[in-house]
């Protein structure tokens, strides 16, 4: 547990001390998870997070270093920031793994951009409903709702994949590493493919 270098307080998060109610100076490489004072790992409790993330952000609120500590105010605003984009990462599942894999030497989604074979099987076909919903003019379309549904449904199968394979933490430079960013390549490509079929609800419900 890092301890305050003021005061000596143990530190729930290294950007404040809870007992100096002050912001401190905390090294550009900490990582997310030790930002929110919680152990590297893929499986992570949310609820805590938030909690983490509440008693921190009251605690280093930059309205609370006003003019007299422009400072103070500056150094509260840089780390209010860092630990909203800590929680950003860990509390989304996806962003999540990315980073585990990325930390732990595997590839990111340039250096190795395949999708698991029989995902890719699939996809020929998604996108060809995709390409038919698109063309479609028809307000209601049932294909798009069949479609979500799947989708979805594969986006937890890989989901399911990766935390088996990012938990517990691979060895840095782990073939599993290379397995598991297959796997969020498919996620990526099923969230763009939801985030489309969301688009065409909302552009055909506002024709109506």
């Amino acid at each position: 547990m890092n301890r305050c270098p003021k005061c000596a307080a143990e530190l729930e998060t290294p950007l404040c001390c809870a007992v100096c109610e002050l912001p401190l100076e905390v090294d550009d490489d900490a990582t997310p998870f030790a930002l929110l004072g919680v152990e590297t790992a893929f499986t992570v409790d949310v609820k805590d997070l938030r909690r983490r993330l509440l008693r921190a952000s009251r605690q280093i609120h930059p309205d609370f270093f006003g003019a007299s500590s422009p400072e103070l105010r500056a150094l509260a605003e840089k780390n209010s920031a860092r630990l909203n984009r800590a929680f950003e990462v860990l509390s989304d599942d996806a962003a999540r793994a990315d980073w585990i894999v990325k930390s732990q030497g595997g590839p990111d989604e340039v250096a190795e951009r395949a999708m698991p074979q029989a995902f890719l099987m699939e996809v020929l076909e998604w996108n060809e409903t995709l390409e038919e919903a698109r063309a479609a003019r028809s307000t209601v379309d049932p294909r798009l709702a069949g479609l979500q549904a799947t989708l979805e449904q594969k986006r937890g199968d890989s989901m399911d994949a990766v935390r088996t394979l990012l938990d517990p933490l691979p060895a840095r430079g782990s073939p599993t590493l290379k397995r598991a960013r297959q796997e969020l390549n498919a996620v990526r490509y099923v969230d763009r493919a939801l985030r489309e079929i969301e688009a065409l609800r909302l552009a055909r419900s506002a024709t109506r």
